[in-house]
């Protein structure tokens, strides 16, 4: 009863919106234009509860007889209510949670109370709890990966949107009519400006561009949310455990990668790299400004009331007189009763000093590093527990506890870097710039075998002296890679110790991949040794992305663990081996289930190699926002990693629209950054208690299914004929490369329109369009069918019963083959010029699906795809009827753009509503790429 009223709640706002949308479209664009949305809405809701194929001719004839201008407003239509009810779910469930909060009743599965009560339910000491908590370390990394097709300008309107639901809400809690009558005014004017606001960028971003919104998320919501989760977890602890005093340390870690990963994008050089350093900078120090600001005026303690320490007396007297005059001007004496107030004017003097310094290099201006500002975050961060310490010592531990303890949390979090910088590029760049250095010491790099390179790169590395390139004749690549390395040596010194994260090798396919990278590191004094001792300010991380890579992972790092040099530089660095593992390459290669399986057993391998090796080993998972790319909740999917791989840190990429979606408001990233540290507790706890064995029957079973599901995708995707001609005839894969949401090229290589050239985001971007999500699903139900037909089924079932990897996979297919609309994608599939082969491969892909229906729901025992989340699959269903128009004039505006018998003019006028069309549908499917 209760489920149901709070759907009826979120029904009638989602209604609401609909209505004021419906409102501002009547007054803007006319009645034609609403009478339009309507006829297709309605007709298509009817044809979604009963097939009326009259109807169906009707809503077609309609669709094409619509001119440009038309469909372009048709579209911004959906698209705005898509958005529109994205928005009301989220402010819906986070209005559910606050209510659950108040009660004070039980919480959502996965809320940090929640989590540390089951601990104390199972029976986790407080040693065994305070271990577990020391060793978490959760590092989101944020990504340029192009999917998100949202512009800042439409989500900040978004983000006004969503703060006066909640206005909504309280004048609704209130009963309060006028307030409720003048809240829905500003919610319609507000649904006016995104109606003007253009949705689509005109121009493509540039890399700065994509460091802004990267940026953006950190300023919209993180700087709330982050000391909120150390809030919740200080409270569950102390709710649980309250006679331990369990400490909770600093486990949130921010990475980006973007100005970092260079590997296919030409527009990533060292001077973006710098650029982006400058540019997180620079918004974490006007963030601590701020709020040190806002401090001054809180600390007013009387140094004759309050017995304040004579450190902080003296910090804040005892100054520097040009700082002094910079800072309080003819007025010198300020604040000398104050002592906090007047430490804290020099504080926020002190980093005004580090922001002029910032901004004069971003300007390209020559200055000299400030006199007076911070030489590092740890000194700013001294200053601030020298505060915080002295207002415990007089009594006042709840005023330290408030802002001032919000502040520490901010710099231990953010650092002076806000994001610790991935670098990323792809190893034949580093084999290419070894060998031209090495040919100038006459020694032919690329004719040596892999044993004699690593061999070779070992004894550079181990040299004291480098290559003196001063005078050599090196390629334009071979001077931009070294320049690389020289940024991070001197951005290290300028910014923080921590500015970097790892550097990141794609294609990593040879131990020697790796030392190729150390050795040039080596040339720029960021590894070596040193009066004999080895020192490494740098980390390397291979990425394992193809099937055929993954297989050969432990071969890979064994060979580098063996290499003396290699160890002793690791051990510097701290004895830390990161490893990435691609899922969205693996997964277009072989299918979801061989990729999902192959990953698993990778990293049950190179775990157990590390510990052989008494080496720590964090797995840096590359995953993508939708299934296809390994994404899914962030929760169960840390839950269903490998027995024993978890131990207390994870590290992940957050691409695209999963960036939007879960960190545009303050509360929604609450939520997920909870959601996730909660994951990785519970996936840790073998750090204090033993883990349960893998059952051996499961991965013999899992074995087969993968390789039965890997025969069957690739058997569409490697051997079907015209399967690729298909993929870019049939959907709008190439349009996709002109919607301007990335910087980087859509392709590896250009004018190879192959399944290895073309990049896994506008591969999987492409299918969705056409609602074909089958590389998400192709392979499970033939794996599946076979299995049933000729071993036991039941055993199926209890793998899905009792092991979580098994349920993550077939929980996330489940949601994919949700998405997926055969009469739909059949509408797409007629777009094939060879109409023959169009209908086989399409007819491959739905007898699958309907095979993977069948097989999925046997197994879990759903009644339906997705009733075990029956939130989920209830808000993708209130948006299908919503979609299948949208899809429609989608096939029918790809026809004329595609039409060749067209002048190029007349195509071109057709561009607009297919960019349209392909941001509205994303929007709808709630993912892209």
């Amino acid at each position: 009863m209760a489920k149901e009223l709070r759907d009826k709640q979120l029904r009638s706002r989602v209604k609401l919106l609909g209505s004021l949308l419906g409102e501002v479209i009547e007054t803007q664009v006319g009645k034609t234009t609403l009478d339009a949305v309507e006829k297709l809405r309605k007709g298509y809701i009817q044809l979604h509860e009963k097939e009326n194929p009259e109807l169906r001719k009707e809503l077609k004839a309609f669709i094409e007889a619509q001119t440009p201008d038309n469909l372009i407003l048709i579209i911004r239509a959906f698209n705005l209510y898509f958005s529109l009810v994205n928005l009301a779910e989220e402010e819906h469930q986070f209005h559910e949670r606050q209510s659950q909060l108040k009660s004070d009743g039980p919480l959502w599965m996965g809320s940090v109370l929640n989590t540390i009560s089951e601990f104390k339910q199972e029976g986790l000491l407080a040693s065994e709890v305070e271990t577990l908590i020391n060793k978490l370390c959760y590092v989101p990394v944020f990504t340029a990966h192009p999917t998100e097709s949202k512009r800042r300008a439409v989500m900040e309107n978004l983000r006004r949107i969503f703060l006066t639901l909640g206005e909504l809400n309280e004048a609704e809690a209130y009963n309060n009519p006028y307030a409720q009558e003048e809240v829905i005014k500003k919610l319609q004017y507000q649904i006016q400006v995104l109606w003007k606001t253009d949705e689509v960028r005109r121009m493509k971003p540039t890399v700065e561009d994509e460091i802004r919104n990267g940026i953006y998320y950190f300023r919209q919501s993180l700087f709330k949310a982050v000391p909120t989760v150390y809030r919740y977890m200080e409270r569950a602890l102390a709710r649980h455990y309250p006679e331990d005093n369990i400490q909770t340390p600093n486990f949130l870690n921010f990475g980006s990668w973007i100005g970092g990963d260079r590997d296919g994008n030409p527009f990533v050089t060292h001077d973006t790299t710098i650029n982006a350093l400058l540019m997180q900078s620079r918004a974490a120090i006007y963030e601590y400004q701020k709020r040190v600001y806002e401090l001054s005026s809180h600390l007013t303690q009387s140094r004759y009331i309050s017995d304040i320490k004579q450190e902080v007396i003296n910090r804040a007297t005892i100054i520097d007189a040009d700082l002094q005059e910079r800072v309080f001007h003819k007025r010198s004496e300020r604040f000398r009763d104050e002592p906090y107030r007047r430490f804290l004017y020099l504080i926020h003097g002190r980093l005004q000093e580090n922001l002029n310094y910032i901004e004069a290099q971003l300007n390209a201006e020559t200055a000299e590093k400030p006199k007076f500002g911070y030489n590092s975050e740890q000194e700013f961060l001294d200053d601030l527990e020298l505060i915080y310490d002295s207002l415990c010592s007089h009594g006042d531990k709840e005023v330290a506890d408030a802002n001032l303890k919000d502040l520490i949390r901010l710099v231990q979090t953010f650092g002076f870097y806000l994001m610790r910088l991935d670098i990323r590029q792809e190893s034949t760049v580093h084999t290419d710039a070894v060998a031209d250095l090495l040919s100038h010491l006459g020694i032919d790099y690329l004719s040596l075998s892999e044993a004699e390179r690593l061999d070779l790169l070992a004894q550079q590395v181990s040299s004291p002296t480098v290559i003196d390139t001063q005078h050599l004749d090196l390629k334009e690549m071979t001077l931009e890679v070294l320049e690389v390395f020289n940024v991070m040596r001197r951005m290290r010194e300028e910014i923080s110790e921590k500015a970097f994260n790892n550097y990141v090798i794609s294609m990593t396919h040879e131990a020697s991949h790796v030392m190729e990278v150390l050795f040039l590191a080596h040339q720029a004094g960021l590894a070596g040794y040193n009066a004999g001792e080895p020192y490494c300010k740098i980390r390397v991380s291979p990425l394992f992305e193809t099937i055929q890579d993954l297989e050969h992972i432990v071969p890979v790092t064994s060979a580098l663990f063996d290499n003396p040099t290699y160890h002793a530089l690791l051990k510097a660095s701290g004895n830390q081996q990161e490893i990435m593992l691609g899922y969205s390459d693996s997964a277009k290669d072989g299918g979801n289930l061989s990729s999902a399986w192959t990953l698993y057993q990778a990293q049950q391998q190179i775990m157990k190699l590390a510990d052989e090796y008494k080496i720590d080993c964090r797995l840096f998972h590359g995953r993508g926002g939708t299934v296809g790319r390994g994404g899914g909740p962030t929760h169960s999917a840390i839950l269903s990693q490998p027995t024993g791989t978890v131990r207390g840190e994870i590290k992940f990429t957050e691409q695209g629209e999963v960036l939007s979606y879960k960190y545009s408001n303050a509360e929604t990233a609450m939520y997920e950054l909870s959601m996730g540290i909660t994951g990785l507790m519970k996936a840790s706890k073998c750090l204090v208690k033993p883990a349960q064995e893998d059952n051996p029957q499961h991965l013999e079973a899992m074995q087969k299914l993968a390789k039965e599901g890997e025969h069957a995708f690739r058997e569409l995707t490697d051997h079907t004929e015209g399967f690729f001609k298909f993929f870019y005839e049939a959907t709008p894969v190439n349009e996709i490369g002109l919607l301007n949401i990335g910087s980087r090229p859509s392709h590896r290589k250009k004018g190879n329109l192959s399944k290895a050239s073309i990049r896994a985001i506008p591969w999987i971007f492409g299918w969705a369009q056409a609602r074909l999500t089958f590389p998400a699903w192709y392979g499970t139900g033939s794996a599946l069918h076979n299995w049933m037909k000729t071993q036991n089924p039941e055993q199926l079932k209890e793998m899905y019963e009792n092991w979580p990897f098994f349920k993550g996979l077939l929980s996330n297919i489940q949601m994919a083959l949700f998405k997926t609309d055969l009469i739909i994608g059949k509408d797409y599939s007629e777009l094939g010029q060879d109409q023959k082969q169009a209908q086989h491969i399409y007819n491959m892909i739905a007898e699958e699906h309907v095979r993977s229906v069948e097989t999925c729901l046997k197994i879990s025992g759903n009644e339906y795809l997705m009733a075990d989340t029956p939130q989920v699959a209830l808000s993708l269903g209130r948006r299908t009827p919503y979609l299948e128009p949208l899809n429609h004039i989608q096939v029918a505006v790809l026809k004329r753009y595609k039409d060749e018998t067209l002048s190029d003019e007349e195509r071109e006028e057709w561009l607009t509503p297919l960019l349209n069309s392909i941001n509205a549908i994303a929007a709808g499917m709630r993912n892209t790429g």
